[in-house]
């Protein structure tokens, strides 16, 4: 049991919490995410030192290490990708009558720097474990690799469960290049492909539980990662929502939009939203970027007055209004103060 439900447990915990983490931050305000990515590239730097320095430890601890500095690695990659830092050329819908391989085109478009960077940590990855007998941290990665692949062609020909929740705003407009099916014909293939490999080296692993712990452990995070990767393949066709499991990581984005105007973010930001939703931003905020805003013209009104005595210790008092408009003219009597009394 401690050969497999610990590894089992950490990989959970490690999948579950670093998922969350990451929406958490993506959900802030724009002007917090120098500071998330700046976080997340030094540790970047060290999952990398990280996995080179326990490349030649054969211990399970050496196995813990490798593997969390390959989810660490991973974990880069995503962030930088959902705060829009690295996604693609392309960062507009695709055309309502684009199909085909135009349509296949355009999507590898969108995401074309986010995969030249994962191929560039994966060389990192390979290289820094290169030719050591600790490769845990290489599975974990390329594991990743290969089932968020599989996911986002899944997503590109059709399921019945975008999960779209989960997209921030800013990258709204990928939401053109999923496609909402019952089922695509390369659904089965991967799941079934991916459920016989984990089966095969969840078998290893218990074959080598007793006489080799390290490989047992890292076997066994490699497996239920796979595993889990495979229920999100399933989530995906099942009329169920996994957003509950994050519901805590999406909490900022709540957050985020109920603030006030004049704190929801920077002026940039809220003329993004403001374009997205179609609102105009009454304080002229969003002029310059395809909002039109209408203000209704600054009427400048003078007013005149006379004051004309009258027989009888009253006076007459004429009120003109002139305000740039239709002409208005207002006639109004007002009886004067009371008359002095007349002098002996």
């Amino acid at each position: 049991m401690v050969h497999y439900g610990i590894p089992i447990l950490y990989t959970l915990f490690v999948w579950w919490f670093s998922t969350g983490v990451i929406l958490f931050l993506d959900g802030l305000p724009k002007k917090t995410f120098p500071y998330s990515i700046a976080a997340a590239a030094v540790l970047y730097g060290l999952a990398l030192w990280g996995i080179a320095a326990s490349s030649r430890d054969m211990t399970v601890f050496g196995a813990y290490c490798t593997f969390t500095c390959g989810l660490i690695v991973w974990g880069f990659n995503e962030i930088t990708f959902l705060m829009g830092y690295v996604t693609g050329p392309r960062t507009t819908p695709c055309p309502p009558d684009c199909k085909g391989w135009r349509h296949f085109v355009h999507a590898v478009e969108a995401i074309l720097w986010h995969e030249l960077g994962i191929v560039v940590s994966a060389v990192l990855v390979v290289a820094a474990s290169w030719g050591e007998p600790n490769q845990v941290g290489t599975w974990t990665f390329m594991i990743l690799w290969l089932m968020r692949l599989s996911t986002k062609l899944n997503i590109f020909l059709g399921v019945p469960n975008l999960a779209e929740e989960f997209l921030p705003d800013h990258l709204a407009y990928m939401k053109g290049y999923f496609r909402k099916r019952p089922m695509n014909w390369l659904f089965p293939f991967t799941v079934t492909a991916s459920t016989v490999i984990a089966a095969v080296l969840a078998v290893q692993a218990s074959e080598l539980a007793a006489t080799d712990p390290h490989q047992a452990a890292g076997l066994t995070f490699v497996v239920t990662l796979m595993s889990l990767a495979i229920l999100e393949h399933w989530f995906l066709v099942m009329p169920m929502s996994v957003v509950p499991l994050w519901r805590w990581g999406l909490k900022s984005r709540e957050w985020f939009r109920s603030l006030g105007p004049r704190r929801n973010g920077t002026r940039r930001d809220r003329a993004e939203r403001a374009a997205a939703t179609g609102d105009a931003d009454t304080r002229g905020e969003g002029v310059g970027r395809g909002i039109v805003v209408e203000m209704a013209p600054k009427v400048e009104t003078t007013r005149l007055a006379r004051r004309i005595p009258r027989t009888g210790g009253t006076t007459l008092s004429l009120s003109l209004s002139l305000d740039g408009g239709p002409d208005d003219r207002t006639l109004r009597p007002r009886p004067a103060a009371a008359a002095a009394p007349p002098r002996g």
